[in-house]
């Protein structure tokens, strides 16, 4: 496995440039303010304030650097809630990789929350991790289409490359596929606000917004499934 291409952000945070699909993992414009705006804010806070449920289920298209997943760990929003986490993820990083990203200092976490998350990156496919008390961690490790799963999610965090790099996982037939793992009244987030996209969430029976997007994005969006 070549060795990754970890460049800076302007926030001061960790990014890498995939050389395969000539697209950065994050916002050139900052990796942390972009997870923290889309996925933190829009989603789990936006969820956990229209429920009343102490156990939430997020399931992550994209794992990619792991800082969704350790910024939900971290996350405030979530104290006492139970997360059931589960991830994509078919091109992952090395561990060794994992281990020079410097999101732990960044965001100032202790040496146990940076265990985490390097047992994150370490964690075998498809096999439940129980990082705390009330944050459990499934990765798979294979392509969206060959996912299958019997669960439905609170919490979708669509973090696929742009539609310009893998167009294919962005079209009515994906959200389709997404739209039949996503519990009702289940949100999706994205970065993403193409038009074309919009159209196949709604095709899926999604509820969709455009809301303002993170820095150096006008918008990006938030789905509902209303069954």
């Amino acid at each position: 496995m070549p060795k990754a291409n970890i460049i800076l952000s302007q926030d001061g945070s960790h990014t890498i440039h995939s050389e395969q699909f000539n697209v950065s993992y994050h916002s050139k414009y900052g990796a942390i303010q972009e997870t923290q705006t889309v996925f933190l804010d829009a989603g789990l806070k936006h969820v956990l304030e229209l429920t009343e449920s102490k156990t939430v289920s997020i399931l992550e298209m994209g794992f990619g650097t792991g800082l969704n997943a350790l910024m939900t760990l971290l996350s405030k929003y979530a104290e006492g809630i139970t997360i059931d986490y589960q991830t994509i993820e078919a091109y992952p990083i090395s561990l060794s990789d994992a281990a020079e990203l410097n999101y732990p200092s960044v965001l100032n976490v202790s040496g146990k929350e940076k265990q985490s998350f390097l047992d994150m990156h370490a964690a075998a496919n498809s096999k439940k991790v129980q990082l705390t008390d009330i944050f459990s961690f499934t990765k798979y490790i294979t392509l969206l289409e060959d996912f299958t799963s019997d669960e439905k999610f609170d919490i979708i965090y669509y973090d696929a490359f742009a539609p310009t790099s893998q167009e294919h996982l962005w079209t009515d037939e994906m959200m389709k596929k997404i739209a039949s793992i996503t519990a009702e009244n289940g949100v999706l987030v994205t970065y993403c606000a193409k038009g074309s996209f919009k159209r196949a969430l709604k095709s899926a029976g999604f509820t969709v917004e455009g809301i303002p997007g993170p820095i150096g994005k006008r918008e990006m969006t938030r789905a509902t499934l209303l069954i």
